[in-house]
C-alpha cells in the first residue's frame, strides 16, 4: 500500500478527491492534505509519503517550485500534477523531479480511481525494475579497465602513463564524452545495504537499482567489491554541488522504502584528476565507517575528516575494526574489541613477537584515526594521558597501557566530534543571525559557506537545536518582523522586504502562522495598548 499526501488550494475539491476516491481500491492511503506549497513541503517532511498529488496554481510556492524543493528532502518520492490548466510544457519545466502523471481538472471520482491503478502499477514497476538482476555482462569492459585503478591504483595498460591516456580510454569505453572533458570532476561512493539485524546483505543484484538513480543524475560506473556497491560518480563541479547530496539521499530512502534495508554510504573528496579514483575510493571506504549500527546513513569524508596525506597502508582485521569503532565513538563495541585482542593473545594463539607487531600497528593506527578527527590537538590530549614509553610491555604482549590509550583515543573523539558539530550549528546559526534579509538564503547555500554538505548540516542542526534549518530561519525573519512592526511606521511590504521576503502575502501568511495574527492586526493591537495607558 503505497502513501499519498494531497495539495489544493481548493478546500472543496481538495476534501472531495480525498473522500470520492476509492484509495485503497488504487492501492494508496492518504495520510496528509495540504492548502498551499509551504503547508504540502512541511506535510511531505513530517509524514515522508510515497506519493504527492499536487495542483500546479497554488499560493505562496507553485507546483513547480514545490516539486524543486520537495526532491532537496525525499528525491524518492513520485509527484502528480493536479490542474485545471492545460498547460503540459508548463509541466514540463519540473518533469526532472519525478513527476510521474499529468492530470487535468475537472476529473471525476471514478476517472481518479482508475488513473490512481494505473500509476500504482507505474510505481510498482519502478520497485521491482529497482530490486532486479542486472545485465551481468554490461560492465564487463569497464571494470577489467577501471577496477584495479580503483582498488589499488595500477592497471598494467596504463601504468607510468599520464592523465590524458586514462581519460581518452573514459572517452573510449562510454564513460565521458569528449567534449567535456576538461570540465569534468570524479567522486567514488560505497554502498553496503543491511538487513534489520544489521548483517550485509549487499548484492549484484542491487546495482540494477542504484544504477537507475545515479543515471538520472550523472556518469557512473558501478562495481561489486567486497559485499558492497562501489560507484564512480562523474560531473562537473556544479553538477556535484547540485545533485551529489540529493543522489544519496534518495538511494537511502529507496533501500528503505523498497527493500526494507538499512543503507550505508561513504562518499569521498571531489576529485580534480580520474588518476587519483584510488584514493577516492579509501576516503570513501573512511566515510562509511563512520556509521552507527541499524541506521541508514551518508557519510560525506569531508564532514569528517580533515583533509591529511596520510598513510593508508593495509592491517590487519582486527585493527580496521578497532579504526572503525574509534572513529564512530562506540566505546561499548570498543571494549568487547580489546577483550577480544587481549583474549588472542592470552591464549597464546599468535606468537610473543607478532603480538608486539599487532600493537604497534594498533598504536599507529589509533594515533592515525585520532589526529585525521581531531588534528594535533587530540594527539597532545592522548600523550598527556598515555605517554608513548608506557604503551609497550616487552613481558606482557599488549599492555595494559595501550589498551587504556585505545579507551581515551575513543573519548577524545567522542568530545572533538561534539565540539565540532557544536561549532558547525554556531557557525550556521550565526549565518542566519547576520544574513536572514537575503532572500536566496537556504540550507544549501549555508552548507556551502561552512564546506559541509547539506545532509550533515540539517542533521547537526536538528539534533543540536531540535528545530529544522527553516524553523531557525523563519524564527529569526518573523521576530525581527514583528519587532519592525511595532517600532517604525515602515509598510508591511517594506517589513516583508527587509526580512527576506519577496512576496508580501507570503509574508503576511508566515507572520499569521507563527504569532497566530496578521501583522496589521499585530501593529493595531500593540496601538491599542499603548493608547490605553
Amino acid at each position: 500500500m503505497y502513501t499519498v499526501v494531497i495539495a489544493d488550494d481548493e478546500e472543496e475539491l481538495r476534501r472531495a478527491l480525498i473522500r470520492k476516491v476509492d484509495w485503497e481500491a488504487a492501492g494508496f492511503q492518504v495520510i496528509g492534505e495540504a492548502e498551499n506549497g509551504v503547508e504540502a513541503l512541511e506535510v511531505v517532511a513530517k509524514k515522508e509519503p510515497d506519493l504527492l498529488i499536487t495542483d500546479i496554481r497554488m499560493p505562496f510556492v507553485n507546483g513547480i517550485e514545490l516539486a524543486r524543493q520537495v526532491r532537496e528532502i525525499r528525491p524518492t518520492m513520485q509527484i502528480v500534477f493536479l490542474s485545471g490548466f492545460d498547460e503540459f510544457t508548463y509541466a514540463q519545466q519540473a518533469i526532472q523531479y519525478n513527476i510521474i502523471s499529468y492530470l487535468l481538472k475537472p476529473i471525476s471520482s471514478a476517472e481518479m480511481t482508475e488513473e490512481m491503478k494505473k500509476i500504482k502499477q507505474i510505481m510498482d514497476e519502478k520497485f521491482a525494475r529497482f530490486s532486479e538482476e542486472e545485465n551481468a555482462h554490461r560492465h564487463i569492459e569497464k571494470s577489467e579497465y577501471f577496477l584495479p585503478l580503483l582498488l589499488d591504483g595500477s592497471n598494467s595498460d596504463f601504468t607510468g602513463q599520464h592523465e590524458e591516456t586514462i581519460l581518452k580510454n573514459a572517452v573510449s569505453l562510454g564513460f565521458l564524452k569528449g567534449d567535456s572533458i576538461k570540465y569534468m570532476r570524479y567522486c567514488v561512493i560505497v554502498i553496503e545495504i543491511k538487513d534489520k539485524e544489521g548483517n550485509n546483505c549487499t548484492s549484484r543484484a542491487n546495482m540494477n537499482g542504484i544504477d537507475m538513480i545515479l543515471g538520472k543524475y550523472v556518469n557512473y560506473m558501478s562495481f561489486y567489491v567486497k559485499g558492497r556497491i562501489v560507484s564512480l560518480l562523474a560531473s562537473t563541479r556544479k553538477g556535484f554541488d547540485k545533485y551529489l547530496h540529493i543522489l544519496v539521499n534518495e538511494i537511502t530512502q529507496s533501500v528503505e522504502r523498497i527493500m526494507q534495508g538499512v543503507c550505508v554510504i561513504g562518499v569521498g573528496r571531489i576529485l580534480d584528476r580520474l588518476s587519483g579514483i584510488h584514493e577516492g575510493y579509501l576516503e570513501a571506504v573512511n566515510a562509511a565507517g563512520y556509521s552507527r549500527k541499524l541506521e541508514s546513513s551518508v557519510h560525506f569524508i569531508a564532514d569528517e575528516e580533515r583533509l591529511e596525506d596520510y598513510d593508508q597502508e593495509e592491517v590487519q582485521q582486527i585493527i580496521n575494526e578497532v579504526e572503525i569503532l574509534i572513529r564512530s565513538a562506540s566505546k561499548t563495541e570498543l571494549e568487547k574489541c580489546l577483550d577480544k585482542i587481549a583474549t588472542l593473545i592470552k591464549s597464546n594463539n599468535i606468537s610473543h613477537t607478532s603480538s608486539n607487531l599487532l600493537e604497534i600497528q594498533l598504536i599507529t593506527s589509533v594515533y592515525r584515526t585520532v589526529y585525521a578527527v581531531t588534528g594535533n590537538d587530540g594527539i597532545l590530549k592522548l600523550q598527556q594521558d598515555t605517554p608513548l614509553h608506557l604503551l609497550f610491555d616487552p613481558s606482557a604482549g599488549i599492555s595494559e597501557h595501550c589498551l587504556k590509550f585505545c579507551r581515551k583515543a575513543c573519548e577524545i573523539v567522542a568530545e572533538q566530534r561534539k565540539q565540532s558539530s557544536s561549532m558547525i550549528c554556531e557557525d550556521a546559526i550565526d549565518i542566519i543571525e547576520r544574513q536572514f534579509m537575503n532572500q536566496e538564503l537556504s540550507l544549501v547555500s549555508v552548507s556551502n559557506t561552512i564546506a559541509v554538505s547539506p545532509n550533515y548540516l540539517s542533521s547537526l542542526i536538528k539534533k543540536s537545536t531540535g528545530s529544522t534549518f527553516s524553523d531557525l530561519l523563519t524564527k529569526k525573519r518573523i521576530e525581527t518582523a514583528k519587532e519592525l512592526l511595532l517600532t517604525t511606521p515602515m509598510k508591511v511590504r517594506e517589513v516583508a522586504g527587509q526580512c527576506g521576503y519577496k512576496d508580501q502575502h507570503y509574508f503576511s501568511y508566515c507572520f499569521k502562522k507563527y504569532t497566530g495574527m496578521s501583522p496589521n492586526t499585530c501593529r493595531r493591537n500593540h496601538e491599542a495598548e499603548n493608547k490605553g495607558l
